[in-house]
């Protein structure tokens, strides 16, 4: 197993869209998702999709660990999960912003209007359909990960670009802290909490 690099923004992959597994590579995959899982552990991180580590193919793996579980999202741990050929048909019209980061714009964080309910169709590295619905901060991180299959970064889903900022400046955070704590990833309150900045 190896660390992988992870390619930023700008890079052309990470505007095409990925071409789909086909069944009879799903065993030539392993040693990728297996590289991937040690990329996000050694990173402390919690989605990869295949185009960030320069494989233009639809795979996603992550983990939602319970450090980054909002407190009322209504959802639990998540543990590592492969995405193969994933599809994501929305449960519901309205959509809910949700503060994202990405491994592929270091350094900067977004609010992102996402479906907040989603049902998700992917094989496992088996070969199993699973589908399955998810909410939440879970939810977006779904459909952040997938949105890489597609060529699709998250400042391009943004609409209010007041809302984009560096993580070393946490300001719109830590105003929406003040009301609405409970739904925050605390991957985001902690980032005001090591603003020096946040008490003046």
């Amino acid at each position: 197993m190896s660390v992988l690099n992870i390619v930023k923004m700008g890079h052309p992959i990470l505007r095409k869209k990925a071409d789909e597994v086909s069944f009879k590579d799903f065993s030539n995959i392993k040693k990728l998702v297996s590289d991937m899982k040690e990329t996000l552990e050694f990173i402390g991180a919690s989605g990869l999709a295949a185009p960030q580590v320069l494989v233009n193919k639809r795979i996603v793996v992550y983990r939602v660990n319970n450090n980054r579980i909002p407190k009322n999202a209504g959802f639990s741990e998540v543990p590592w999960t492969v995405m193969i050929n994933p599809v994501i048909k929305p449960l519901s019209i309205a959509k809910e912003s949700y503060w994202e980061r990405c491994l592929s714009i270091p350094g900067l964080h977004g609010k992102v209007p996402r479906y907040s309910n989603i049902l998700v169709e992917y094989y496992d590295l088996n070969k199993k359909l699973i589908k399955h619905e998810a909410k939440s901060t879970w939810a977006a991180l779904i459909q952040h990960e997938c949105d890489h299959l597609d060529g699709v970064l998250y400042p391009m889903r943004m609409k209010d670009f007041t809302k984009f900022g560096f993580n070393d400046t946490p300001g719109d955070i830590s105003e929406e802290l003040k009301s609405n704590k409970n739904s925050i990833d605390p991957l985001f309150i902690d980032l005001v909490n090591q603003w020096p900045q946040k008490n003046n």
